[in-house]
């Protein structure tokens, strides 16, 4: 069956050529518009299968405008622009293109293009699908397996927390027409660990008495719809509903969604989920919910049964702790030191993608964790018992890349005195992992992007094609829309990569991590060194908290173990952090960011370099070296050191 595909373009001459490009590629054009309301006629009449859209168009809405109606009717589109501009790119990628054409383009781009928008439709629609049944099929194992109601409860909660995101969720039960009832609430600590808040509990966090709270409860009108509301709406909704507001300040919670239950007999069961992250919730999250909604009322009216509702509820103890288990997704975050909402949100949205085939582009600063991140997928994914090979393209020179990627075969070249296999047939039926992608040569792009599309091979100076079959995880500490903006990425390729990208952040953003951290390698290399040091001094603990951490987990990583090293007692009483940081604490006060010169990140990521630089001399490798005491490859501090614009003269 032909695909059809709508062009959504204003100049003529360009909406022609693309016509009978795809024309001739098999594809019917079912239709050209020239403005958004020409384009929802036709689509009306004709539902094509993707449409080429063109971002500046006639009339007052352009192309972004009705990009979020195809959004919502669940059909592909690909953007077309003459002006590629960062600042263009931000905003067309918030509503989730499946591809981007620069214009002009060639007849062979376009329809690679095509080709990787088609394939990430499909592999859009294929894992919806895939959630909802496993969410389903969930929601019954539940109702069937040993455990209290409450235990039930947050089992659901703990597996719906992937697909819609939660730091606090409260249950309340009420019947149609009254006020509130009864209610309990999770407020999560861990990736799978949650504690239960009561009623008490949370009148002790307000300051409040119970009858106070309790009062309060009955100004609260029930949310009788499936609703949400981000930052500045959530903070109007608050008026009308005290007891949010107490959640909501208390919690420093800045998202909300209702999900409202009818379980039987008019009883209506609530779950009203709150995130510290802003803008967390959209319109995806309520189309997944309504179509679930019907199974999970189900489940809840066989697991909390009504006079259960009325009564049980109330005997919760405050601050019990519930750690959710039966699966090994915790096991394979044994690794990950993290309690913040980033980085349980990350975790989250691995154990969504792991268990599928689906290319995932890990992005982050140097020294985050992406690497282990990687390594999570790999452990939680069906290719567990097959190999996860590793390749850092940065520690590459760009002459062997295309022989430890393909292989090669005896004699293809000088020196190639025997045949090797590369690291796609290393990892066939495996995972690969392409670390530092950005640092990939131009011309070997273009072969990637064919084993990725082609699931194949060919070795230098083979003769045949070899079939292979990975998962490809990459990774890189570049902007590469910035990349692609200037050339040196291609775009066809990042959106091949791009399927499910996974953005870690930095260190300095999520420092509720860093005690845990700390503890996490004192206890590493105080077992390693043979040191009974136990902890951190209050003083050590600011300084960690106040510095900005240009090299992120692996800086911090690097300091504690030196501080070991360099500490005679059971406790760390000081650490040495470098001294251009302008939010270091100095004799117990923080200076001042008035009088500090405030410098981009990558000025200060120079003037770390060319510190550390000093401190050994100008000595880059081996023992006690810059890249060792910054946590970096060698290869990799070399290209820092031409980015930045390091120079010999500045190290000594």
């Amino acid at each position: 069956m032909e695909k059809k595909i709508l062009i959504v373009e204003d100049e003529s001459l360009i909406a022609y050529d693309l016509k009978l490009i795809l024309t001739r590629a098999g594809y019917k054009v079912c239709g050209i518009a020239d403005s958004v309301k020409e384009a929802l006629e036709i689509i009306e009449e004709e539902l094509p299968d993707l449409v080429l859209l063109d971002i500046f168009l006639k009339g007052p809405l352009n192309g972004i405008d009705l990009a979020k109606k195809l959004t919502d009717k669940n059909i592909a589109f690909v953007y077309l622009s003459a002006n590629f501009q960062e600042s263009i790119l931000e905003k067309a990628r918030e509503t989730q293109p499946y591809g981007f054409m620069l214009k002009p383009f060639r007849e062979k781009e376009l329809l690679i293009t095509l080709d990787v928008a088609f394939y990430r439709h499909q592999n859009s629609i294929e894992s919806k699908l895939r959630q909802e049944q496993l969410l389903e099929t969930v929601f019954k194992n539940i109702v069937n397996e040993p455990g209290t109601w409450e235990q039930k409860l947050l089992k659901i909660a703990v597996n719906l927390q992937p697909y819609i995101p939660f730091d606090y969720l409260t249950v309340i039960s009420y019947h149609t027409g009254q006020q509130f009832n009864n209610g309990i609430s999770f407020l999560r600590t861990g990736f799978n660990e949650y504690q239960v808040i009561s009623t008490a509990s949370l009148a002790d966090m307000a300051g409040l008495t119970g009858d106070e709270l309790k009062a309060l409860q009955q100004k609260s009108p029930p949310s009788t719809q499936i609703e949400f509301f981000n930052a500045a709406g959530l903070k109007a909704m608050l008026n009308h509903y005290p007891v949010k507001k107490i959640i909501v300040n208390n919690l420093k919670q800045q998202s909300f969604l209702n999900l409202p239950l009818l379980v039987s007999g008019g009883l209506i069961v609530s779950f009203s989920f709150y995130s510290r992250k802003d803008n967390c919730y959209s319109p995806d999250h309520l189309n997944l919910i309504s179509r679930l909604q019907r199974s999970l009322a189900n489940a809840i009216a066989i697991i909390i049964p009504e006079e259960q509702l009325n009564t049980s509820l109330r005997k919760i103890e405050p601050h019990e702790t519930e750690q959710v288990n039966g699966n090994n997704k915790t096991a394979a975050f044994t690794g990950i030191i993290a309690k913040s909402h980033q980085m349980l949100t990350i975790l989250d949205h691995v154990s969504i993608v792991a268990p599928l085939d689906t290319s995932v582009l890990i992005l982050g600063e140097s020294g985050t964790g992406k690497e282990q991140i990687a390594k999570s997928i790999h452990q939680l994914s069906l290719r567990k018992h097959k190999p996860l090979v590793v390749i850092n393209c940065a520690a590459l020179p760009a002459s062997l890349i295309e022989s430890e990627l393909f292989g090669f075969e005896k004699g293809a070249f000088t020196g190639a005195i025997e045949k090797r296999i590369g690291k796609f047939e290393m990892a066939d039926q495996g995972t690969i992992f392409l670390d530092e992608i950005g640092e990939m040569p131009a011309e070997l792009q273009v072969k990637l992007l064919r084993v990725l599309q082609e699931q194949e091979i060919e070795r230098i100076g083979g003769r045949g094609i070899i079939k292979i079959n990975v998962r490809i995880i990459a990774a890189t500490n570049r902007n590469l829309e910035k990349e692609v903006e200037e050339g040196r990425f291609r775009l066809d390729l990042y959106y091949r990569l791009c399927v499910f990208p996974v953005s870690i952040p930095p260190l300095r953003e999520r420092k509720e991590d860093i005690p845990l951290l700390v503890q996490h390698f004192i206890n590493k290399f105080a077992l390693k060194i043979s040191k009974r040091i136990t902890g951190l001094s209050t003083d050590a603990l600011n300084q960690l908290l106040a510095y900005t951490w240009p090299g992120n987990v692996r800086e911090l990583e690097h300091l504690i173990e030196r501080s070991i090293l360099l500490t005679d007692g059971n406790i760390i009483k000081e650490v040495q952090l470098p001294r251009f940081n302008s939010l270091m604490m100095v004799n117990d006060a923080t200076i001042a960011l008035d009088d500090a010169v405030i410098k981009t990140i990558d000025e200060n990521a120079r003037d770390h370099i060319v510190n550390v630089l000093k401190s050994c001399n100008g000595k880059i490798n081996g023992e006690n070296g810059a890249a060792e005491i910054l946590g970096l490859k060698p290869s990799t501090l070399h290209s820092k050191l031409k980015k930045l614009g390091i120079k010999r003269n500045d190290r000594y």
